[in-house]
């Protein structure tokens, strides 16, 4: 059985489905079609990578060549239309020419953020076991060569393919093949016919489960999506975007190698997000920053380097994908950035978005309305349910898809939100355990079974904590048994590192507490301790 096959995918109704073609939300093309039509209308534009490590500079139809190049040799290898290709690689040149080789070949692309370590890479490994796998060797101190070629051993069916530097490639893996060595083979003509209706991309996402999310998109739900990024676009004659979000992300994969070649603009990555970098290319290129999560914009107004003279590529700011302080929005509107924000996840990347026309209040203070096309309600609890084109269909875990998406194809966010009389929608908590920091997600639970194998550790809650320039972190709060010292951080952060999660997860802070609070069946309750967090009343023993 095809590991497609196994995931059990959802149906949208017939009536639906109607819908969404009558409005043009679904259309029949597929990813690979459309990558073949518009990178031959942006293939003059340029391609830009800034990085110390692996700097790129081109144009979008050499990115393409090599592309189609790559999809070629993986061809005759046997891979097409319903393989898996599994991609961790920073914002390089490389992620591009991978994912569009792989949408040539119709293969299903499987994105990773970089800095995910041996323990959620080998979950992921396992959940779709990849027909190919491509890698860096090595990228800000992370060796993916010894990672990788102890994971694989586990899975004989994948090529590993690895972006290395020419004076390394006699030292890798004997499983491992250069990338360079697959640029030879005469490149495809056209993108592989597949059913739109198949898996094209399955993003892993860390949520209120121990281990990641598979959130399976396909060809329809990701072309709906490319349709809102293009509603919600700028217009007039902006400058360059820079994308300096994770490619590894989905969100950050379609922004920077799917939209610029929709709209014909050119492609501009930054693989290391440094404030006064960005800063400095800003000036130097005249790159905008469009917006992200609040702590992109809050790590260049608060910069030294930041100017009066870099508003000029601030014109507006869209901000989401994490908690946005009402504080940071006034801040950035009294400065002269038109800020709106929206509300969306992996399973529905677009829910709800404010314009730039809308009034003051409603920018900064609400999430902004739904989308055309999406459907939004909230129960009784006040969670909120959406449905709409550009909704998932399910989990690489069947039994997971059953329990947030209803028969009638409405899926429970677990978000709970407040929507005003004119159809503003505010987010006020989260039902899910579920921490963003900066815009990427961490499970709380899969931090909690980790800490509570350190020695002494009686019980542990972890939790969002308020940060002005991430938004929130993990906050460890914990109790310990009697007699037994309580952990540092600094050992907390230690045991993390040898249980191989990725430091982006690890807790900030740290509380011993006598006990925690608790309702009346003994359930913990976090909303508790996250007020007290906020409040700063917490303390620890």
């Amino acid at each position: 059985m095809r590991v497609t096959d196994r995931w059990q995918l959802r149906t949208v109704s017939a009536d639906l489905a109607a819908r969404y073609r009558a409005n043009g939300w679904w259309s029949d093309t597929t990813l690979g079609a459309l990558t073949t039509a518009a990178s031959e209308q942006a293939g003059g534009n340029r391609f830009r990578v800034y990085s110390s490590e692996r700097p790129w500079q081109g144009t979008c139809a050499d990115v393409d060549r090599l592309a189609r190049a790559l999809a070629a040799s993986l061809q005759q290898d046997g891979v097409g239309p319903g393989d898996v290709l599994l991609l961790q690689m920073p914002n390089w040149a490389e992620a591009a020419i991978a994912f569009w080789a792989a949408l040539y070949l119709g293969a299903v692309v499987v994105p990773v953020v970089h800095f995910y370590g041996a323990k959620e890479i080998d979950y992921i490994l396992r959940a779709v076991e990849p027909d190919v796998v491509v890698t860096p060797n090595h990228f800000r101190g992370i060796d993916y060569l010894s990672t990788y070629e102890q994971l694989l051993a586990g899975h004989s069916q994948a090529r590993w393919v690895v972006a290395a530097e020419p004076s390394t490639t006699r030292t890798l893996p004997p499983n491992a093949t250069p990338i360079e060595h697959l640029y030879d083979a005469d490149p495809v003509d056209e993108a592989a016919s597949v059913d739109p209706d198949s898996p094209a991309i399955v993003a892993f996402t860390s949520g209120t489960t121990s281990d990641p999310k598979g959130v399976v998109h396909t060809h329809r739900t990701i072309g709906a999506e490319l349709g809102q990024m293009s509603s919600g676009a700028l217009g007039g004659d902006v400058p360059a975007i820079l994308t300096g979000a994770p490619v590894g992300h989905f969100i950050g994969m379609l922004s920077a190698f799917l939209r610029p070649l929709m709209q014909e603009s050119g492609v501009d990555l930054i693989d290391v997000w440094d404030p006064g970098t960005v800063l400095r290319l800003m000036l130097e290129e005249g790159l905008m920053f469009a917006g992200g999560a609040t702590y992109f914009l809050t790590s260049l107004i608060d910069h030294p380097d930041f100017t009066p003279e870099h508003l000029r590529y601030m014109p507006m700011c869209g901000l989401g994908g994490s908690a946005v302080p009402l504080a940071v929005a006034e801040r950035a509107s009294e400065l002269g950035i038109l800020v709106f924000r929206s509300y969306g996840a992996t399973e529905h990347p677009s829910v709800t978005r404010s314009a730039p026309t809308d009034a003051e209040d409603k920018r900064l203070r609400t999430d902004g309305r739904a989308i055309d096309g999406v459907e939004l309600r909230l129960d009784d609890e006040g969670q909120i349910w959406t449905r709409g084109p550009e909704l998932f269909m399910g989990y690489t875990d069947a039994d997971l898809t059953a329990s947030v998406v209803d028969a009638g194809g409405w899926y429970a966010t677990g978000d709970v939100g407040v929507l005003d009389d004119d159809g503003y929608l505010t987010i006020t908590d989260r039902v899910s355990d579920v921490i963003i920091r900066g815009g990427e997600n961490i499970s709380a639970q899969e931090v909690e079974e980790l800490l509570l194998r350190l020695d002494g550790v009686r019980e542990v809650a972890v939790v969002a904590a308020p940060d002005n320039r991430l938004g929130e972190h993990a906050a460890a709060i914990m109790t310990v048994r009697p007699g037994v010292a309580a952990p540092s951080l600094d050992v907390v952060r230690t045991h993390l590192q040898s249980s191989g999660l990725a430091r982006q997860k690890w807790p900030e802070s740290l509380y011993v507490v006598g006990d925690l609070p608790r309702t009346a069946s003994g359930k913990v309750q976090k909303y508790r301790l996250r007020q007290q967090l906020r409040e700063g009343s917490i303390t620890s023993t």
